[in-house]
């Protein structure tokens, strides 16, 4: 029971720490370039060269993740109720390889995605 009460603070610790520290270090980072006379537009979050924005990257591979689990679940029924299979091999197997699936996909159709742009 004692152990629920320290495993979230040690999460929230460490999620903390690890933005703690990408800030810091990027922050050393810019003032050392500054300090050299680099030019101030490399920190601009401008849109780079052909690139898509991020949330069309993310919400296209979320979208055939979550597609791929769907038609995984439907294709494991099939094979438990039609075929005999085991649903401890079914489920999971079906789940795991059609999410492999749907992500290879979106890496394929964001890279069509970058070219068209």
């Amino acid at each position: 029971m004692g152990s629920e009460v320290i495993i979230v603070p040690i999460i929230f610790g460490v999620l903390f720490a690890i933005a703690y520290l990408y800030f810091s270090t990027r922050n050393k980072e810019r003032l050392a370039l500054i300090e050299k006379g680099a030019d101030a537009s490399i920190f601009m979050r401008g849109r780079r060269n052909g690139a898509s924005p991020f949330w069309k990257v993310l919400l296209l591979n979320l979208a055939l993740l979550l597609i791929g689990i769907g038609i995984a679940i439907f294709f494991a029924s099939i094979l438990v109720y039609s075929f005999g299979v085991d649903e401890e091999v079914a489920y999971p197997g079906t789940i795991f390889m059609f999410s492999g699936i749907g992500l290879l996909s979106g890496f394929y159709m964001t890279k069509r995605l970058e070219n068209e742009e």
